[in-house]
């Protein structure tokens, strides 16, 4: 998806934003607690479980491996791990988590649109300098593409999660149900082949959530993810706007919305690498969610 196409799309977005976020203001409070709302049970049968509990979403390599626990920055947010045992179905959504809950001074950094060979593997290298693990919603046609499997598996091995952000970047809320099946089941088939699991959460492009959506990604055993603060960045405003709404917006639970793809993200990573050190000095624990079961 091209710049223009990206910028025209996100503008017709917008009054349809507000009006979602007027729809769903009852659910604010609980959806600022970690809770997206009263779930609603799948109508389709559930997935049977696997024969032993899942791996922590913090890269399935790097959960293979028997590893020293690493610095506090590096542990996922409190309330999200897996529980013993069987995990429970996931539950269908009115709305999507816009933050997260957790111990102290918490902070989720999200990248989506990738991987994209030009961007996303500086921006691993400046979450690997500072030991902090983030999350990157990818796009299958770009995770498909050659080489860019190799970047999945980095973020693998280096204990970052992958969601699922649809094949092509679609409109969710304009496909059939068939069509939004299709986007979000052969990205999570190309994530596992790529990552080594299929991903549990999912975030839908342009922030265009329905009814369907919650109830396929749920199906697909996936939890839905928003953000709280939102970069602006694919507007390419300049790096010290990007660096500023990050560091005025950073509070407990807060969950960053970036890109790594999509268009010109020199900015991004630019912006990433001033902000990020202040972030960790301010006290900031920039961390990754596990699944929440409930």
């Amino acid at each position: 998806m091209n710049k223009d196409q990206l910028l025209s799309r996100r503008r017709a977005l917008l009054a349809g934003a507000a009006v979602l976020g007027a729809a769903g203001a009852a659910g604010t409070v609980q959806l600022l607690t970690g809770d997206a709302g009263p779930p609603v049970r799948s109508s389709a049968p559930s997935p049977s479980p696997p024969s032993s509990p899942p791996a922590p979403a913090a890269g399935a390599q790097a959960n293979r491996a028997a590893r020293r626990p690493s610095a506090y920055r590096l542990q996922p947010i409190a309330g999200y791990g897996p529980a013993h045992g069987t995990p429970a179905r996931t539950l269908v959504r009115h709305e999507p988590f816009l933050r997260m809950s957790g111990r102290g001074r918490t902070m989720v950094l999200t990248f989506d649109d990738g991987p994209d060979p030009r961007y996303t593997p500086d921006i691993l290298r400046i979450l690997k300098a500072h030991d902090v693990r983030a999350m990157f919603f990818v796009c299958g046609e770009m995770v498909a593409e050659a080489d860019n499997k190799d970047m999945l598996r980095r973020m693998s091995d280096e204990g970052h999660v992958v969601g699922n952000h649809t094949w092509s970047h679609p409109l969710l809320t304009e496909l059939s149900r068939s069509a939004i099946r299709s986007q979000m089941e052969r990205t999570s088939d190309v994530i596992r082949e790529a990552y080594g699991e299929r991903p549990g959460w999912f975030r839908a492009p342009y922030g265009a959530w329905n009814r369907a959506t919650f109830q396929i990604g749920a199906e697909l055993g996936m939890e839905p993810l928003a953000w709280t603060v939102d970069t602006l960045d694919w507007t390419t405003p300049g790096v010290r706007t990007i660096k500023r709404r990050v560091i005025k917006g950073a509070a407990p639970g807060v969950v960053v919305l970036g890109h790594d793809a999509g268009g010109d993200r020199s900015q991004s990573v630019k912006a990433l690498r001033d902000y990020l050190p202040r972030l960790l000095d301010a006290g900031y624990h920039l961390t990754v969610p596990r699944r929440q079961l409930t």
